[in-house]
């Protein structure tokens, strides 16, 4: 589109020249921009933004150190999936840490979780604090989120981990102290002979190399560790001071060090076994016919004489080999194979109903125990029955999906990952999506479908309610089949709380406030989705192939199945049923 600036044309009056001139020169000017609005007018807008690339290129914190707390080292820039990774010594508050220096190309906006606008030279516009050298003050106890803005939007992942070493050491000990920051608890086994009464103390840092403990051990002659004693110590980034209790036990013997490997409800792959009093092993994985192993990290003690770790996010396809080793004895190898990240409650087995009769809630995880999958039972149920519910059939129990009209508005019968989180007059809003960091490539499940005519739009004058919900897009679609609809999306979407809750991702039925998938949204990463327009009379598997729009690593999964495609708008037919059961994630 050709612009003329009104600053060029006011220019006009400035001259000096006879009043027809003048006149003369206004109409041909005139006629000038008249010819060029002409021009504009064949011309189409639609000249395409350009591409202007960027990329982080440096991230600097203060406290930065390696991941031994050690020296200060460059962050781990991964260009490729847009993370950052690096680490703080144990002299920084990870809620506060200071950022000094973001450098990235081509100059874009720089924006925190989207809402935050950091200006060059990171001053924020709003929301966030600023430290007396002009450095932004960020809490990195979680993962935070970058968009650097062009004409396109860069999304980026800052992760930082605090480095804090704590060590104890006592004479005649056995292994490696067990140390637990979470219930500041320390157990430390001796051998048979050492005498309990009398401990020498030769190294007791709780607080890192820059914290402090009261008493300390180290300067007394012996300790008497015949009952446990409390210590207090305070962090290198604080003066809070914290109670520790430590435990020392004698040990009469070894227990043998053992590796099994496993699979967790969850797909992941668990090793685990027995350990020597105090000894915490090395566990290593490598695949099949690779020259390194790489080692494990977040060792698991569940008790004193026993170990866990949880391997996630491997290739399924791959065959792996691990080991332990436990100080100078390291078990047999094992080889296996990664199952991979699953949905929980995947073959739909747990339900439970609250209330009875009509007005039965059936809620799909048991009682007692955290939802994963939802439905919109909870707005049906406010006016009629539950139209999602369970059917147990010759041996199998699966979710049973029925679109129905329920007294004032039609409803889909539905099911998903996330929460229902209240009903808005007649209308849902529903926080959709649970955890999830893998990126599978397909997902199979098995169903039953009966479609039915479209007879139900939203819109139709409501009686009860006394209002006019407005005319649905998807009106013409009434006297035409009805469909089902199943997807699953992964993505990074950036979370959003309504009122007291957190939404992975916020939906909103309401048609004044419409907030529902949007598939052009930047931080989907990966989308497939199977819609079914006539009937499947047996139980057929149906796999979707997940296409990826980026190498990024998803935050969130989000799996729907409804009996009415169109079941957001309030359309579909009032028969229609979708049976789904086996929902499983391939790698």
């Amino acid at each position: 589109m050709i612009m003329i600036r009104s600053n060029h044309l006011l220019t006009i009056g400035k001259c000096r020249k006879p009043l027809r001139h003048n006149l003369l020169f206004v109409v041909c000017g005139l006629l000038f921009v008249a010819s060029l609005s002409f021009v504009s007018c064949i011309i189409p807008d639609d000249i395409p933004y350009p591409l202007v690339e960027t990329e982080i290129t440096s991230f600097e914190v203060v406290g930065q150190c390696d991941e031994t707390g050690e020296s200060t080292t460059a962050a781990n820039i991964d260009r490729t999936n847009h993370v950052i990774d690096l680490f703080v010594n144990d002299q920084v508050d990870i809620k506060h840490v200071r950022v000094t220096k973001i450098e990235a190309a081509n100059d874009p906006h720089v924006i925190l979780n989207d809402t935050i606008r950091l200006q060059s030279p990171l001053y924020p516009t709003q929301g966030l604090p600023v430290a007396d050298d002009r450095s932004l003050v960020i809490d990195f106890s979680q993962t935070q989120y970058f968009t650097l803005r062009t004409y396109q939007d860069y999304s980026w992942t800052v992760r930082v981990r605090q480095i804090v070493k704590r060590e104890v050491e006592v004479e005649g000990q056995v292994g490696n102290a067990v140390i637990d920051p979470e219930t500041r608890v320390v157990i430390v086994y001796v051998n048979e002979s050492q005498n309990l009464a009398a401990i020498k103390v030769k190294k007791f840092s709780l607080g890192g190399p820059h914290g402090s403990v009261d008493p300390d051990p180290t300067k007394q002659e012996s300790v008497d560790f015949t009952n446990s004693r409390r210590y207090y110590v305070k962090n290198g980034w604080s003066d809070l001071i914290y109670p520790w209790v430590v435990y020392v036990y004698q040990t009469a013997g070894s227990v043998q060090p053992t590796m099994e490997v496993s699979t967790t409800a969850k797909g992941a792959t668990l090793i685990s076994g027995t350990r020597p009093n105090g000894v915490v092993p090395v566990v290593e994985y490598k695949a099949v016919g690779d020259a390194e192993w790489e080692k494990a990290a977040e060792i698991r003690i569940p008790t004193p004489s026993t170990y866990e770790v949880e391997l996630n996010a491997l290739k399924s396809d791959v065959q792996y080999v691990c080991r332990a080793t436990f100080n100078q004895t390291t078990t047999e190898e094992k080889t296996f194979y990664f199952v991979g990240e699953q949905l929980e409650n995947a073959g739909f087995e747990d339900w439970h109903i609250k209330g009875e009769g009509m007005k039965a809630l059936y809620c799909p995880w048991a009682e007692g125990s955290e939802p994963y999958w939802d439905t919109g039972n909870h707005g049906a149920t406010t006016v009629g029955a539950s139209n999602s519910t369970f059917v147990d059939e010759n041996g199998r129990r699966y979710a049973n999906l029925q679109s129905k009209y329920i007294v004032i508005k039609f409803a889909a019968g539905n099911i998903f990952t996330g929460k229902y989180v209240e009903t808005d007059g007649s209308n849902g809003v529903i926080a959709f999506g649970r955890p999830f960091t893998s990126r599978p490539s397909k997902m199979t499940f098995e169903y039953q479908y009966k479609t039915s005519t479209i007879t139900r739009n939203g819109g139709e004058w409501n009686n009860a309610w006394g209002q006019y919900i407005s005319k649905s897009m998807y009106e013409n679609l009434k006297g035409k089949p009805d469909s089902c609809s199943v997807f699953i999306a992964l993505g990074d979407w950036q979370p959003e709380t309504y009122k007291t809750t957190v939404c992975p991702y916020l939906i909103r039925t309401r048609p004044t406030a419409l907030h529902l998938m949007d598939l052009k949204d930047p931080h989907l990463i990966g989308y497939a989705q199977m819609t079914r327009g006539e009937d499947v009379n047996s139980w057929t598997t149906e796999t979707l192939d997940i296409g990826y729009r980026s190498d990024r690593t998803p935050t969130t999964i989000i799996v729907v199945a409804s009996s009415s495609k169109y079941g957001d708008y309030f359309t579909g037919g009032e028969e229609s049923l979708l049976k789904v059961d086996n929902f499983k994630l391939i790698y």
